[in-house]
């Protein structure tokens, strides 16, 4: 049967169908404490459903197996057109249609099939309370990178996860060894400084964080740092050298969409509630809302705009929604932007 399934996922367009005992997840206990240092930030639902992610029993009574999944979303080098004005930076995994949307169908086929054969599931893509990263590493999917990550030796960190529990007892796979060893890259490589140490992170820290799950402000002391990105951050899996043995993505949906590459920043603070909804219908982008991605275009543009941009950011600064007019202001302010002479010089002030 468990041929048989891995067949099936394939033809789904999975790119790994690898098995883990529906035991408890080895670092449960690392994961009670990092909750309890306060290194979720605001992420309040991890510490609800904690229990339930350390006990798959709790999620499913008599799940004896957990079936990780995994997708590749990789799409390759941009194709940036010349002389749009300073551009923001989008995580790859949401430069196409939402990731949540394309598995969750995929997971359904896999559900019935496994229900076929007597079997009760419960499937998750990321929302649900699995520790699907140590599950992942459990079944051999790859292994936890220093940066937190899961590397698959032919994936490198591009790729998603998914896992079906099932009551169905299936032979699990053996880990993968850890082949990180001395490199410290992805380390070396944040921004912020939210990876503390080798396996360590501290999400108030990490831009994934800040502009995405952090709903109010964000703190002054790592605008800069955000530089030009307004929807994620690939700083440590950009430079962790497995990525070199990546290819192409086979799933279409997650083909980059115009405005990733061909946008300038100060087009979407043009956006109105009703033009943000329609340009990120089915993007996982349109979880922030108008509020939230304005707020990160803002502090984007302040790091890397020129004086050509000045405009659209003191219009932002009199936007009806607070949370955008005040990082809107934070550089936008004309005494600052009368110290340059050209129209190309940064707006950040001198040294």
């Amino acid at each position: 049967m468990k041929t048989e399934l891995v067949a099936f996922v394939q033809t789904l367009g999975f790119d790994l169908c690898r098995i883990a005992p529906a035991d408890a997840p080895p670092h449960a206990a690392e994961f009670r404490a990092w909750l309890e240092e306060g290194r979720a930030g605001e992420m309040s639902w991890l510490d609800r459903n904690k229990e339930r992610r350390t006990n798959p029993q709790a999620v499913l009574a008599g799940a004896r197996s957990v079936v990780v999944l995994g997708m590749n979303y990789w799409q390759g080098s941009p194709n940036r057109e010349p002389g749009v004005g300073p551009r923001g930076r989008i995580a790859r995994y949401a430069w196409g249609d939402d990731y949540h949307e394309i598995i969750e169908k995929k997971l359904r086929a896999i559900d019935d099939w496994l229900r076929a054969r007597g079997g009760s599931q419960r499937c998750y893509v990321d929302t649900g309370p699995v520790l699907e990263r140590d599950f992942a590493a459990l079944a051999g999917a790859g292994w936890h990178g220093k940066s937190t990550m899961l590397i698959h030796p032919k994936l490198g960190t591009w790729f998603f996860l998914a896992e079906v529990l099932t009551t169905l007892e299936l032979a699990p796979d053996a880990p993968m060894p850890d082949h990180c060893g001395r490199c410290t890259r992805c380390i070396d490589a944040c921004p912020t400084g939210a990876i503390t140490a080798p396996r360590q992170l501290d999400a108030r820290r990490c831009i994934s964080y800040l502009t995405i799950e952090l709903k109010g402000s964000i703190p002054l002391e790592f605008r800069e740092a955000i530089g030009d990105r307004v929807y994620g951050c690939d700083a440590c899996l950009d430079a962790c050298p497995w990525n070199r043995f990546a290819r192409a993505s086979r799933e279409t949906a997650f083909a980059s969409r115009e405005f990733v590459h061909g946008w300038a920043l100060r087009d979407f603070l043009g956006l109105d509630d009703d033009g943000f909804r329609a340009l990120f219908r089915k993007s996982p982008i349109k979880r922030l809302k108008r509020r939230g991605f304005l707020r990160n275009v803002c502090v984007a543009l302040g790091n890397v705009g020129t004086r050509a941009d000045l405009a659209a950011l003191e219009r932002a600064a009199r936007d009806p929604e607070p949370l955008i007019a005040e990082h809107a202001a934070w550089r936008s302010s004309k005494s600052r932007a009368e110290k340059f002479s050209t129209p190309n010089s940064p707006l950040t002030p001198d040294s």
